[in-house]
C-alpha cells in the first residue's frame, strides 16, 4: 500500500488544527464557551489525527523504503532556519498531547481559572508546533532542491 500521501494530509491536519485553534482563542476572547469547546476540542481531534499518521508513515517509510526521513537538500541560512525549526518543533511537539489533555480536563472539570493560567503556557506552544508543523512541510516537499 502506497502511503506517500501521508506528508500531505498531515500538512492538511496542522493547517486545520492552527485554525481551530486561533478560532478557539477568538471565541473565548468573545465569551462565546461553547464556540471556544467545538473549536479546541476540533483542533485536539486534528493534532492526535496528525499524530496518528504520523506515525504511520514513519513506520510505512522505514519498512518500505529502509529509512524514515526525508532529507533537507537547502544549503546555508535556509538548511540552518530549516533545522533550527525542525529541532524546536520536535522538542515543543513532545509537550502538545500533554498540555491538551490537561487543557481539556480541566475545561471539563470546569476549573476555568486554572485552565486559564495552564492556557497561557500551552496554547503558544501548540499554535507554534501547528504552524512550524506546515512551514517544514513546505520546505520539505515544496522547497527542497532534489526532492
Amino acid at each position: 500500500m502506497d502511503l506517500s500521501f501521508l506528508p500531505h494530509a498531515n500538512a492538511f491536519l496542522n493547517s486545520m488544527a492552527t485554525l481551530l485553534l486561533l478560532s478557539g482563542f477568538v471565541m473565548i476572547k468573545k465569551g462565546n464557551r461553547t464556540a471556544h469547546k467545538r473549536c479546541m476540542v476540533g483542533a485536539f481531534v486534528m493534532s492526535m489525527g496528525f499524530l496518528v499518521c504520523y506515525v504511520v508513515h514513519y513506520i510505512w517509510r522505514a519498512s518500505t523504503l529502509g529509512g524514515v526521513h526525508t532529507p533537507y537538500n537547502g544549503q546555508g541560512f535556509i538548511r540552518r532556519l530549516y533545522y533550527l525549526m525542525l529541532f524546536s518543533h520536535i522538542i515543543l511537539a513532545m509537550a502538545v498531547p500533554v498540555f491538551a489533555v490537561w487543557l481539556i480536563r480541566l475545561g471539563v472539570k470546569g476549573r476555568f481559572e486554572r485552565h486559564r493560567r495552564v492556557a497561557r503556557i500551552g496554547f503558544p506552544i501548540w499554535v507554534y508546533v501547528s504552524v512550524t508543523g506546515v512551514l517544514i512541510y513546505v520546505m520539505l516537499y515544496h522547497c527542497n532542491p532534489s526532492v
